[in-house]
């Protein structure tokens, strides 16, 4: 009976939950699914991490390249210190490639794939290279040596808007699918408003964006404390 109103009208279906503050799945209405992360996985590349965030899984793959740097470029980036990819000023540099893969989708794939990234970042390993006088050739190290130091450990949460005033955290393939909007927060490490992404649907009052702000800069805090966990019992 449940499994037809919720076919025949799935968004009164949703309402009958959120009024008493939960979710279908369980979920109170700010509460983010569990999320797994394992760092490291993938040996081919410099650096790696796999998170799970519900049923929605990334993969994200770091590689390194050579490349002649472009003289028109700052050295300082907002998450990678430009100069730490430096191997000799003006002529050869590191180049790295972030690649990031959703191997299953439920929803929230921002939040997932930028906890995948820093978690891969973190983990980047590069080899310490040496430049060969008589060729000029570069010899990387057999072992990648060098520790990717970031400046930067930026964190996501999305929330969903549901009837243009519910405010849920962390919305599943099918409370997308019913929302009538979207928001995502991103925050520094100091607890500060990098970003705020919001793509069209029903405009948010000034109260309800502030309470995304909280849970966002609370959200930080936990994916920060996961990611830092992980990459320490990482065997490097």
């Amino acid at each position: 009976m449940a499994a037809d109103f919720k076919t025949a009208q799935p968004l009164e279906y949703y309402r009958q939950f959120l009024k008493e503050d939960v979710r279908p799945d369980g979920r109170t209405l700010l509460e983010f699914r569990k999320t797994i992360l394992n760092v490291g996985s993938i040996s081919t590349a410099e650096g790696s991490a796999l998170v799970k965030v519900g049923n929605t899984t990334v993969v994200c793959g770091v590689k390194a390249e050579f490349a002649v740097p472009s003289q028109d470029k700052p050295k300082r980036g907002f998450i990678v210190n430009l100069e730490d990819l430096c191997i000799v000023e003006g002529k050869l540099s590191w180049v790295l490639y972030v690649d990031i893969m959703c191997l299953s989708y439920d929803g929230n794939i921002t939040d997932a794939c930028l906890i995948a990234a820093i978690a891969a970042l973190l983990n980047t390993h590069l080899h310490s290279v040496t430049i060969d006088e008589e060729t000029q050739t570069p010899l990387p190290s057999e072992e990648r040596e060098v520790l990717l130091n970031l400046r930067a450990h930026p964190v996501s949460a999305t929330l969903g808007v549901f009837d243009d005033t519910v405010l849920f955290a962390d919305p599943t393939d099918e409370e997308e699918n019913l929302v009538t909007g979207i928001v995502t927060v991103v925050i520094t490490d100091d607890d500060k408003i990098a970003a705020v992404h919001k793509p069209g649907g029903s405009p948010l009052v000034d109260d309800k964006l502030q309470e995304c702000f909280k849970v966002a800069v609370k959200r930080a805090k936990e994916v920060r404390d996961l990611v830092q966990t992980a990459c320490i019992n990482v065997d490097r």
